[in-house]
């Protein structure tokens, strides 16, 4: 097939979404099967809770090193490390026959997928120009949910069939044929791609976030960044949301609401397609919002937007008695949050430059404590309750804390230029 009419730029944006399904293919495979594990294994909510919270807590801890690991070595590297490690840990997890075996193995899980999205805006800052930076990152997240919609069309009939280990072979097996292609293909810098048409060279190089006239600053200096912290805050919210959907909702589904395990198939498959409109429909207007608002607060109005109605939707599917009433809101609401989640990195790449890796990595560490936080709270109310619609209340308070935090969130403010070890280019 003659791929000469596509840009260079767009293949690699192909690469890179390809990337975030794989990611969200494999990481919501155990809430899909997970009725079908806690009866297994004899789990209670609260301790399949710490087992959602294992890798959550994983992907905290080790995002900020694999985010300035890419700043340093360049993302290919940390991709073809990324990929490798997850699919062994995806395919492990199928192996497990107890409670402590399944939390170490979740936590390595956890560990192998950090870095993903940090080293994915990274690659943006270095790959496109400013004015495609939005779409750019909405093709990232629309990766995940394309993703977290195919999950459940595969996952569940071969689970029917072959048992809830199944899955996890499966989809470990996928991420090889990632690696080949990312290893033979891929480069960290255009200039590095030989048969890359030197127009489109020079168009990315003129006009990316990337600067061979910027060092890396050290990570203590980027922290005194005074948009960074209430980026960090907003996203420990804004990540209660979205492991909701991945990780407790199939769950939440079926023993909270009563759906069948085909019902929830078709309806959390139907959540993350929703999804994919949201993302392309947040990219646009974020792009749109920048032209006709300027960039402080057409990220601004782009976040609070998606964040706002996200949390308004989840508090009405925790007050409906009725499913299909609740089923709807949980869809628009995951439209809602899909609209609004990435302009987060598009701020990353906005104050981050070259050390967008840094940046990300230190917003998506908040992130996946507020995803760590929420995979325990969650189990532990209901454990303690047994009624699934009070840990939703919880989660649409902090969902609309999140909304407000983007009042004090200025994409305007880079991170300082400072001497340092000069950024690596070959």
């Amino acid at each position: 097939m003659n791929l000469n009419w596509i840009p260079y730029r767009f293949r690699v944006l192909a690469l890179l979404c390809s990337l975030t399904t794989l990611t969200y293919l494999d990481r919501i495979c155990i809430s899909i099967v997970g009725v079908r594990i806690k009866s297994d294994l004899h789990l209670s909510n609260e301790q399949f809770g710490w087992v959602l919270a294992a890798f959550a807590l994983a992907y905290a801890l080790f995002e900020i090193p694999s985010g300035m690991l890419g700043d340093r070595i360049g993302p290919r590297k940390v991709f073809i490390r990324i990929v490798l490690l997850w699919s062994l840990f995806t395919a492990l997890t199928g192996l497990v026959t107890g409670l402590v075996a399944l939390l170490i193995i979740r936590f390595l899980f956890g560990l192998g997928e950090s870095g993903t999205y940090p080293n994915s805006i990274l690659t943006v800052s270095r790959w496109f120009p400013v004015s495609e930076t939005g779409k750019a990152l909405s093709w990232i997240g629309l990766g995940s949910q394309i993703g977290a919609a195919l999950a459940p069309l595969i996952v569940v009939p071969i689970a029917a069939s072959y048992g809830w280990r199944m899955p996890f072979f499966v989809v470990g097996l996928i991420g090889i044929v990632w690696i080949g292609i990312c290893y033979a293909w891929f480069r960290d810098f255009p200039r590095q791609m030989k048969k890359m048409p030197s127009l489109e060279k020079e168009l990315i190089e003129t006009t990316c976030r990337h600067s061979d006239q910027q060092h890396l600053v050290h990570w203590k200096l980027i922290f005194k960044n005074s948009t960074l912290w209430p980026l960090m805050l907003m996203y420990f919210c804004c990540q209660w949301a979205n492991y909701f959907f991945v990780a407790w909702m199939p769950v939440y589904l079926q023993e909270g609401r009563g759906f069948s395990e085909n019902s929830m198939k078709t309806i959390t498959s139907l959540v993350f397609i929703v999804g994919i409109g949201g993302f392309l429909a947040g990219g646009l207007a974020g792009d749109w919002l920048l032209i006709i608002k300027g960039l402080k607060k057409g990220r601004r109005i782009t976040g609070m937007l998606g964040l706002g109605g996200c949390g308004l939707l989840l508090l009405m599917a925790a007050l409906s008695q009725n499913n299909t009433l609740t089923a709807t809101c949980l869809i628009g609401a995951n439209f809602s949050f899909s609209f609004g989640v990435m302009v987060s990195y598009a701020v990353c790449a906005d104050i981050g430059r070259n050390n967008a890796g840094t940046v990300t990595g230190a917003m998506n560490f908040f992130g996946q404590m507020g995803a760590f936080f929420l995979a325990l709270i969650f189990g532990k109310i209901v454990q303690a309750t047994n009624r699934f619609d009070y840990p939703l209340y919880v989660l649409a308070v902090v969902i609309f804390v999140g909304c407000l935090l983007w009042l004090l969130i200025d994409a305007e403010k880079p991170i300082p230029i400072a001497s340092g070890p000069p950024v690596i280019r070959t």
